[in-house]
Formats: C-alpha cells, sequence, structure tokens
C-alpha cells in the first residue's frame, strides 16, 4: 500500500514495537490527528476466543463517560403509546409500519434501531436488510426493551454497541480527536473494562492479545494489554 507523505509524517510520532499505556497512547494519537475535519478516535481489540462458538461470540454494550462525539440518530420501531414516549425521550424517529416500509425501500437515515417486544416479528421481516448493516435490534444489546424512553436516553448519552467480528477482532469508536486526553482516556478505559468482563468461561490461553487505537487518518498506537485488568 502506497503511503501519502501525511500519513509517513505522522507514523514517524509512533514508536512501533512499543507497547503504552492508555494515557500515553491518547497523546499521540491526539497528536497524530492532522486532518482538515475532526476525525474519530477508533479501538481495535484482538481477543482470544473462537467466534465461531457460540459461547464466545462476544457482543454487548458499554455506555461511554463521554459519549462518540457524535449525534446518534435514532430510530425506535413501537406502537402507541410507546412511539409517544419514545419521542418524549429524545428518538429521532418513532413509529412502526411506515419504517418498516421506508427501510424496504432502502432508507437508512439512522444509527441505531430500538424496538419494541411486541412488534418483533414485523422487524423480523427486515433481518436481511438490517442484519449486513449492524442495526438489528436485539435484546442482548439492549435494543430490543419494553423501556423503549430509557434506552433512547442512554443511547444518546453515549451507550455504544460492540461485538466481535470472524477474525476475532471488536472494534469501536471511543470518541473524537478534539476530546480532551482525559475525556478519551476515560471512555477508552471504560471500554477495556467492559471487554475484561465479558471474557467468556470458555475461552482459553490469552483473552486479550492485543490492543490498538487510531485516529480516523493516522498510524495504530499499541496499548499494553495489562490496560484491561487494570
Amino acid at each position: 500500500m502506497k503511503l501519502g507523505k501525511r500519513f509517513k509524517a505522522v507514523a514517524k510520532k509512533v514508536a512501533k514495537d512499543k507497547l503504552y499505556t492508555v494515557d500515553e497512547a491518547v497523546a499521540i494519537v491526539k497528536e497524530t490527528a492532522s486532518a482538515k475535519f475532526n476525525e474519530s478516535v477508533d479501538i481495535a481489540v484482538r481477543l482470544g476466543v473462537d467466534p465461531k462458538k457460540a459461547d464466545q461470540a462476544i457482543r454487548g454494550t458499554v455506555a461511554l463517560p463521554h459519549g462518540i462525539g457524535k449525534a446518534v440518530r435514532v430510530l425506535v420501531m413501537a406502537k402507541p403509546p410507546k412511539d409517544e414516549e419514545a419521542k418524549a425521550a429524545g428518538a429521532d424517529y418513532a413509529g412502526l409500519q411506515e419504517y418498516v416500509e421506508k427501510i424496504q425501500g432502502g432508507w437508512a437515515d439512522i444509527d441505531v434501531i430500538i424496538a419494541a417486544p411486541d412488534v418483533m416479528v414485523e422487524v423480523g421481516k427486515l433481518g436481511k436488510i438490517l442484519g449486513p448493516r449492524g442495526l438489528m435490534p436485539n435484546p442482548k444489546s439492549g435494543t430490543v426493551t419494553a423501556d423503549v424512553a430509557t434506552a433512547v436516553k442512554e443511547v444518546k448519552a453515549g451507550k455504544i454497541e460492540f461485538r466481535v467480528d470472524k477474525a476475532g477482532v471488536v472494534h469501536a469508536t471511543v470518541g473524537k480527536a478534539s476530546f480532551e486526553k482525559e475525556k478519551l482516556a476515560e471512555n477508552i478505559k471504560a471500554f477495556l473494562a467492559t471487554i475484561s468482563r465479558v471474557k467468556p468461561a470458555t475461552a482459553k490461553g490469552q483473552y486479550v492479545k492485543s490492543i490498538s487505537i487510531s485516529c480516523t487518518m493516522g498510524p495504530g498506537v499499541h496499548i499494553d494489554r495489562s490496560a484491561v485488568s487494570a
């Protein structure tokens, strides 16, 4: 892969063979954020799990203390009066049949979908569309719930969902490069603490194999695995 001059310049700030503390890594990532837009800060955690096994297909949610610095567009699929409760709680869209039809027609102007349990028969018909986009509501992630108002408030406040991919890696956005160092570090530590808590009992050997963070246009900065246990 051909690397640009800007990337090569910021990559020099990162020692390839060094493992950094969370605070050190955050400081470096902020230095490497040189794009003209406010870059996102992403984390990748490679785990020693087998995603093909149901009990090791890790997924969950974490409430980041300072959010991700992005306005999250939330659709609540529910019947009255739940749809009105959702709107009052801050949902961008709420309803059922009209949104089923819009999604079937290709509409995708949303980041999170929350559904009431009694409409999952209708929502389930959208599985082939929503599944590949990572938008399918799921009880394990808290996006299928009778308390739609609370779910909306939590998502708007910074609650994010994560799941391990086929390669055993968990990816997530943990903030923006413009965040203060302390806030970014606190978000990352909260995320790693959650990863530690969801360790499957059947996982053998080294659970966390590697951790790295990066801004959208910058190089990865590797974090010492001890940050998880800490």
